[in-house]
């Protein structure tokens, strides 16, 4: 949650998601009207509650002082607890880090944060509060994901989940994502194993040379996969991750496919339950455009989820989107013929590109020029999608 102060037909809105915006905003009033306070641990802010006035106040999974929700809500404000009997936190503020992921995997990956919740999501019943947590939990990542992506030129990297550390594909998208980082790009993947993880390893070590880069890829093939051992698969990554350099790069993971365990090169993670939710969400925050390495059946629906809105986009409204594989995109997944036809005569045709080298797939990324603004994530669909 972004700290705000925006003035719409009735009232004052203030999103506070942390404790120095609390005090900022505290040090100066009287009155709560607006506030909307979320994941903040307010416990040694007992006096300064007493003296504001909590009408109209939203509280949302916060930590509060003794007597302080019963006077809170007395007064007229709303106070959410955190959600029972759910393994996370329904209202959290930030997006996650590798470690939060991975908290408590010393007792083993089945402890360790992200496999608890996902074995919660596998078994958890059609309750309404549980239902209700998830689309909570969703909402607030959302949140704080529109603020991370401002001002940022972000590009997403599509490619198969399925790539070993020791492939030459797994090579390929490290170096396209260390490419585009070096390109002044933030990259932004799925978040998991596979190109995704390939993606953030590059854009993360965006300080070392390509044949450093390749010397951290050589040590990680030694794990070449998770399967067998998810804890080895990522202790190698941390070893990894704490000498490649701490280069920014976004992982947009899902806990639908909850089985993969997430890579630990993002710096930035949003993970959500709703898988459908962040597709779309992934496709919409990469403003400076697509690069689209060889995959399967998932990979297919990304390249024509955003070719939709390309194919609507106005002049200035589209984004690039390169295929990187031209005998694959032509032989074996004929997607690219299929994709010139869905663009041809449309803005954005400029846009599309077939190549076969990483080298020109980040030229065509870095020839291109995000509009001001245009990585907020909701942007208005155009009516006529037929």
């Amino acid at each position: 949650m972004h700290d705000s102060d925006e003035r719409p037909q009735h009232g004052r809105l203030l999103d506070i998601g942390t404790l120095e915006a609390f005090d900022r905003f505290a040090a100066r009033a009287h009155s709560m009207y607006g506030w909307r306070i979320q994941d903040v641990d307010l416990r040694e802010r007992g006096d300064v509650l007493a003296r504001l006035d909590g009408y109209g106040a939203l509280v949302l999974g916060s930590d509060l002082p003794e007597g302080a929700k019963e006077r809170l809500t007395g007064q007229g404000a709303l106070v959410f607890d955190d959600v029972p009997e759910v393994p996370f936190n329904a209202y959290r503020s930030t997006l996650y880090s590798p470690d939060d992921l991975v908290d408590g995997l010393e007792h083993g990956y089945a402890e360790s944060f992200d496999a608890r919740v996902y074995a919660w999501s596998r078994t958890r019943h059609h309750d309404i509060a549980h239902t209700l947590a998830a689309a909570l939990h969703d909402h607030s990542v959302d949140d704080a994901l529109t603020e991370w992506v401002q001002g940022r030129a972000i590009v997403g990297i599509m490619g198969g989940h399925a790539l070993a550390r020791d492939s030459e594909a797994y090579r390929q998208a490290a170096h396209l994502a260390h490419g585009l980082a070096r390109a002044g790009r933030i990259v932004a993947t799925g978040g998991g194993p596979g190109a995704m993880e390939a993606g953030n390893l590059g854009a993360r070590a965006v300080a070392l040379s390509p044949a450093e880069l390749d010397e951290a890829i050589d040590e990680l093939a030694a794990v070449p996969s998770f399967h067998g051992s998810i804890p080895e698969w990522i202790a190698s990554a941390r070893r990894v991750a704490e000498r490649v350099g701490d280069g920014v790069s976004l992982g947009i993971p899902t806990w639908h496919y909850g089985h993969e365990p997430p890579n630990s090169f993002a710096t930035s993670i949003a993970k959500y339950f709703q898988n459908s939710v962040r597709e779309d969400i992934l496709l919409r925050v990469a403003n400076a455009g697509i690069v689209v390495l060889p995959g399967s059946g998932g990979t297919v629906q990304e390249i024509f989820q955003d070719a939709c809105e390309n194919s609507y986009a106005e002049e200035g409204a589209w984004a690039p989107l390169v295929l990187l594989g031209e005998r694959y995109w032509t032989e074996q997944l004929p997607a690219w013929p299929l994709l010139q036809a869905v663009m041809r005569g449309k803005p954005g045709e400029a846009g599309i590109a077939l190549v076969d080298d990483v080298a020109d797939a980040v030229a065509a990324i870095a020839a291109f020029d995000p509009a001001p603004g245009s990585a907020a994530m909701h942007r208005p669909a155009p009516e006529d999608r037929r």
